[in-house]
């Protein structure tokens, strides 16, 4: 099978982000591949040696996302592809750069994309690529099997797990699997740097300039605040455990919540 991983490169999410004249402060935060999207891009390769096939990576985005792009080649992926636009999309617009690149960039049988990015974390994008490219769509995958016609996937629900099976082409969004992201040798991360990477433009893929971009947008930010701090908390260090629970329930009941 032909696969495709849908990628984004983010901001470090284990550096605390602060902000700064009411925008987050990202100098000296290395950017690195959605934590999503690695999981993913593992699920999808191991796939791969499993099942045969292979895997491509695509990101839309400048040249700043190259070495995103040859981390993924070093950790599975066969070929990678970027389209370069930079203009600030919502999700719907973004939908549309990765359907029209997709497109480009060859016939896939199953679309991977993280189930939401650790920046944004609006978590649609895999479902309005798979509604902009009209096909099917399975969220929350913990991983996939090839079935006839089509693969066999499982899904994290609330309740627990469920198989569910859907013909190919697909899109399926992915969470955290049973398995961490495999690490790159010195080996695989030499023959990435000698590994093409795609170029592709908004002309090049077709892009529709009314479909994507801040004019296009259908939500806008008007605002970005950082969350409130938590107050501390009060401490009941009482000896007896009847005494401390007393305590507890009157100071509950003085604030009303009992």
């Amino acid at each position: 099978m032909e696969l495709l991983v849908c990628v984004k490169q983010v901001p470090d999410d284990s550096v605390t982000v602060v902000l700064e004249n009411n925008a987050p402060k990202l100098d000296g935060i290395t950017p690195v591949v959605n934590a999503f999207d690695t999981y993913a891009l593992e699920m999808a390769a191991r796939f791969k040696e499993e099942h045969g096939g292979e895997v491509t990576v695509l990101t839309v985005g400048g040249e700043e996302t190259v070495p995103s792009l040859r981390s993924c080649l070093a950790v599975g992926a066969n070929h990678a592809a970027r389209l370069d636009e930079t203009a600030a999309c919502d999700s719907l617009g973004m939908a549309h750069l990765l359907a029209k690149a997709a497109g480009k960039a060859g016939k896939f049988d199953v679309i991977f994309c993280g189930v939401e990015s650790t920046d944004g974390a609006y978590g649609i994008v895999g479902a309005q690529l798979a509604e902009t490219l009209g096909l099917p769509l399975v969220t929350n995958v913990l991983g996939l099997e090839p079935v006839e016609g089509g693969v066999s996937v499982k899904q994290e629900t609330e309740e627990g797990y469920r198989i569910v099976e859907t013909p190919c082409p697909c899109v399926v969004t992915t969470v955290k699997p049973g398995y961490e992201p495999r690490y790159p040798s010195i080996k695989s991360k030499m023959a990435a740097r000698k590994m093409p990477i795609a170029g592709l433009t908004a002309a090049d893929v077709g892009a529709e300039a009314s479909a994507y971009g801040p004019d296009a947008a259908k939500v806008r930010q008007t605002a970005l605040s950082a969350p409130p701090k938590r107050q501390s908390g009060v401490k009941i260090q009482e000896k007896e455990a009847a005494v401390a629970v007393s305590r507890a329930i009157k100071m509950l009941a003085g604030q009303k919540l009992v």
